[in-house]
């Protein structure tokens, strides 16, 4: 009676909880029994053989090969393999001799004619799985296109259900929206955020906590905007889930991902720490304590050396946050023309809302025509991905101006008004905030910070550099006359808030 290994196998650990293992368990023993055979070692093993890498098949030739036992009885040529790299290295084992054994086949494979059938069978198995795939992507894009993710919810997102959108978790949906503006107050390093989310309560899907690597993921996914991106080809869809957060604040998250890395600068907390950079390499500096004094200096050594100090910065800032402040006679012009905006506000919010339809209207029209040529063939793939992402976030920035320009409580005077408020108290509010509130200040009000030696580099930000500058005409001449330096002055303020409705949510 000759003693045979024997292999039975299902695709998944889930199929394992089921009873194939068994039946093929059985119709192996019984094939034993009717042809006097023998088993010695059972190899059972739960991960699919349409790829080469089962550990528990590869581990059971080599012990063939060592000739542990004569052969192997299988349940089915679909069990043992579904690719023809591992029916091949099986073929020369029975070139060399080692019985192999079908259970449910019963062919013998030393004639021309049973070998001629199980290679058939190996084909058509191997073809089956390609089919498989091919139904199978069919299905995942068909899901994308009807903007559904058909994998597993992100962080902060539940599974509803096949053919149904993710819905926000309620326990969740919060501590993601929570990791995208701690990371965008600049405050925290990817590190020193995952452990105060942590401390918070997020975890990853598993339940465990999330990872340095999992919060990369989380930041840098266009989910939570709203669009699905397939992560291996980075196709982008649109999604019919609700988003978690705005697109200015993905971006800005984005903006700050993409800078360099930053070294750990001990405990001491520094008011500008990831603040500056180098106008050299562009780097953060690094914020040290010399003698009592805060420093913030840049450690790369292909850059000469650089390095300020925390009270030379505090100067500079507070000249230019006094550059902002009104006096008595601007702030009744001000108070006057913002009465005649808000008076007139209700024609153009219209006519700005007419103007973001059209703009969203002729996106979509061009994310047509680039369907079209690709599917004319006048476009390459990549491209095609390439400008269909872009036409999507452009997309995205467009709804979101509708959505604030839409709001009943949404005022492009109002909005005027704050930032004017902002930027007369900016220096007041400076003086007397703490670390913190220092930091959103610079932050808010500042555009540029670098430093080339000693020498400090630093722009206030739209639309505060305008009222700085509101003395000043194009050609450097101060005006005297507060209606004329005003006018150009409120038309500017008025454009950048018509182009950034979401601005003052950051601020």
């Amino acid at each position: 009676m000759k003693s045979l290994f024997a292999y039975i196998r299902v695709s998944t650990p889930r199929q394992g909880e089921g009873v194939s293992l068994q039946e093929q368990h059985d119709a192996i023993k019984r094939y034993a029994q009717g042809h006097d055979l023998q088993i010695t070692d059972w190899f059972e093993e739960r991960e699919t053989a349409a790829k080469r890498g089962r550990p528990v098949f590869n581990r059971m030739l080599k012990l063939l090969e060592k000739g542990n036992a004569p052969g192997v009885i299988i349940h089915k040529i679909d069990r043992s393999t579904r690719n023809l790299k591992d029916w091949a290295d099986l073929g020369e084992l029975i070139d060399r001799g080692i019985d192999v054994h079908f259970a449910n086949e019963g062919l013998d494979l030393k004639s021309r004619g049973g070998r001629l059938s199980a290679d058939i069978q190996a084909v058509v198995a191997a073809d089956f799985i390609r089919n498989l795939r091919d139904e199978t992507r069919k299905g995942f894009y068909g899901r994308l296109k009807q903007g559904l993710f058909p994998l597993p919810a992100p962080v902060g997102y539940l599974d509803k259900g096949k053919g149904k959108p993710k819905e926000p978790d309620p326990a969740k949906a919060h501590l993601a929206v929570k990791a995208f503006e701690l990371y965008d107050s600049g405050r925290y390093s990817l590190v020193d955020l995952v452990t105060e989310l942590s401390q918070l309560g997020l975890r990853n899907r598993r339940g465990g906590l999330i990872t340095k690597n999992g919060l990369s993921v989380l930041l840098n996914n266009p989910f939570y905007i709203g669009l699905i991106r397939v992560g291996p080809t980075g196709e982008t869809f649109p999604g019919l889930h609700r988003p978690l957060i705005q697109k200015s604040l993905f971006d800005r998250v984005q903006r700050r991902l993409r800078g360099k890395a930053v070294r750990g600068g001990g405990h001491h907390v520094f008011t500008f720490s990831r603040l500056l950079t180098c106008a050299g390499c562009g780097y953060s500096l690094v914020g040290e304590l010399q003698k009592g004094h805060a420093y913030y200096r840049c450690h790369a050594k292909t850059c000469p050396p650089t390095c300020v100090r925390e009270e030379q910065i505090h100067q500079m800032l507070i000249a230019a946050l006094r550059r902002l402040k009104f006096n008595r006679a601007e702030h009744q012009y001000l108070e006057t023309e913002l009465l005649t905006l808000r008076t007139n506000w209700a024609s153009q919010r219209e006519t700005e809302l007419n103007t973001r339809r059209l703009q969203l209207g002729q996106i979509n029209d061009r994310l047509t025509r680039l369907t079209d040529a690709f599917i004319d063939g006048s476009l390459e793939k990549q491209l095609f991905d390439d400008r269909k992402t872009c036409l999507l976030m452009n997309r995205k920035d467009v709804e979101e101006q509708l959505t604030v320009l839409s709001r009943p409580d949404h005022s492009v005077p109002d909005r005027i008004a704050k930032y004017l408020e902002l930027a007369s108290s900016a220096y007041r509010c400076y003086e007397i905030a703490d670390t913190d509130e220092r930091r959103d200040l610079v932050v808010t009000l500042t555009s540029n910070r670098r430093v080339s030696a000693k020498q400090i580099d630093l722009t206030l930000a739209q639309p505060f550099a305008a009222i700085a500058k509101r003395s000043e005409n194009s050609k450097g001449v101060p005006h005297r006359d507060i209606p004329r330096t005003f006018g150009a002055l409120i038309a500017t303020i008025t454009e950048f808030v018509e182009h950034n409705p979401a601005a003052l949510e950051a601020a």
